[in-house]
């Protein structure tokens, strides 16, 4: 290494201390195709960052488990923590064109934008959330790079590299794939370096990491971190105030026995048509969402569902994106996932409690619809339920809490607090329906006031909307 690039080198290991300090995150790409010079620069990057919190994350081919995720899942598993550091050794783009030759030919043109437009919104997600995110396309001359390639081949230690490359994705159809996407990428968003000569690579390399972590703590100091709710004292909703025809027991015994028959059926059409299946549950303190979720998955098989009860973020998932702990519990194909309070707590709590600023819950409306399409593109149903109560029948039922033993435990000092405010969680449970009830991911407004009809209404609208994706009938 020349003493120019010693010195660079020194200064990106400074510059990437202060991010550890300022919490920054850094995600830095390397893309190019085989033996352009990838695994040396990243190699160079990587011994002189600080390896307590870098982390080197190669790419590799979509595998048959792979392919029952959505597409970027495993790239919101990996996110960094906050002042940590990813160096990703070919990176969503790589995995975007051979996820296209592995999993969507057979419906090649209605898919391919529907991935382009997800790699956009997760980009545009994460930054906004403070992420740094540093692109590199590494080019070398096709005599460097045969040349390369044949040093790997005559060596019996490294042999099977070379057999390893050409075993690969096409270069043809990767290059051409990447150099479509830098051309249609704005002008400054890659960095593309020529690694013919190794050591003005470097100098490239090093030069762009520091004009970028100096930028992006320029930044991050001019952030005014303003946290403001912005309620409406005199906020009135008709939203939440639906009313349904209260069921008879009789009835009721009846009806929940058949849905409940129904939707174990429908769990396994699902399951072999590989469709994933999303339950979202939000709503009033004491509104019945934990006994709803109850008769929902009391006849399904055990093996083909999960169920998230959501708390408070512990330490490590404040240290992440917001969604990165929903992400990761996403189910694969065929399977069910239903969550019990979710990733809506950005504009619900976090809103009323000033856990999130202004600039944060508001801009989240559109990270959420965003977020969920990922998942419906790809053929996931995604239904949302929002079980709403009225406050007197909270109160008794709270008192009802407290004086029966086996429920002491579900009534809390929080509960109370919550109560407090309960036309703050009106009308931020409003805008929550009004601004993120999509056709793809819609919500359902249900009357909880007797529970027992409650849980007949949720059942029958899973059942209807399943069976038209399945069969686009409706039976309920």
């Amino acid at each position: 290494m020349t003493k120019n690039n010693e010195k660079l080198s020194l200064e990106v290991a400074a510059l990437t201390r202060k991010t550890k300090e300022l919490v920054i995150p850094l995600m830095i790409v390397f893309e190019g195709v085989s033996a352009s010079g990838k695994t040396r620069l990243s190699n160079e990057l990587l011994l002189t960052l600080d390896a307590k919190y870098t982390n080197f994350i190669p790419t590799k081919s979509p595998t048959s488990e792979d392919l029952r995720y959505q597409f970027l899942q495993k790239y919101w598993n990996s996110l960094p923590s906050k002042g940590d550091i990813n160096i990703y050794f070919r990176s969503w783009y790589a995995y975007f064109i051979e996820y296209q030759e592995n999993k969507i030919k057979a419906d090649f043109f209605s898919k391919y934008n529907h991935l382009k437009r997800q790699i956009h919104d997760f980009e545009s997600m994460i930054k906004d959330d403070g992420y740094e995110i540093i692109k590199f396309y590494i080019e070398i001359s096709e005599k460097k790079r045969k040349d390369h390639l044949k040093e790997m081949k005559e060596n019996p230690l490294t042999s099977w590299k070379a057999q390893e490359y050409e075993s690969a994705i096409d270069d043809e159809v990767y290059q051409k794939e990447m150099l479509q996407i830098l051309k249609e990428a704005p002008e400054d968003e890659w960095k593309v370096i020529d690694y013919t000569e190794k050591s003005e690579a470097l100098t490239t390399m090093y030069t762009h990491i520091i004009e970028r972590l100096k930028h992006a703590i320029k930044l991050h100091k001019k952030k005014d971190k303003v946290v403001d709710g912005a309620f409406n004292q005199k906020f009135k909703s008709e939203l939440l105030q639906k009313s349904i025809d209260k069921i008879v027991k009789k009835t009721y015994k009846s009806m929940i026995t058949e849905l409940q028959n129904r939707l174990k059926e429908l769990q396994f059409a699902l399951y072999e048509r590989k469709i994933p299946l999303i339950l979202v549950y939000e709503g009033m303190d004491a509104a019945g969402k934990g006994g709803n979720i109850k008769r929902v998955r009391e006849k399904l098989d055990p093996t083909g569902y999960e169920v998230n009860a959501i708390s408070a973020p512990t330490d490590v998932e404040l240290n992440h994106h917001y969604l990165w702990r929903f992400a990761k519990d996403m189910p694969r194909s065929g399977h069910i996932e239903i969550f019990d309070r979710s990733w809506y707590g950005r504009v619900l709590v976090e809103r009323i409690e000033g856990f999130a600023t202004k600039e944060e819950w508001k801009r989240a409306y559109n990270e959420i619809n965003q977020f969920e399409k990922m998942w419906t593109d790809e053929g996931a149903i995604v239904l949302k339920f929002f079980l709403t109560l009225d406050k007197d029948e909270q109160l008794k039922r709270f008192k009802e809490r407290e004086q029966r033993p086996e429920k002491q435990w579900k009534i809390t000092d929080e509960d109370w607090r919550n109560r407090e405010k309960w036309d703050l969680y009106i009308e931020a449970s409003h805008d929550m329906i009004k601004y993120t009830n999509t056709d793809n991911a819609p919500w359902l407004v249900v009357p909880a006031d007797d529970k027992k009809t409650a849980r007949i209404e949720v059942l029958k609208y899973i059942i209807k909307k399943c069976e038209e994706v399945l069969w686009g009938v409706k039976q309920y």
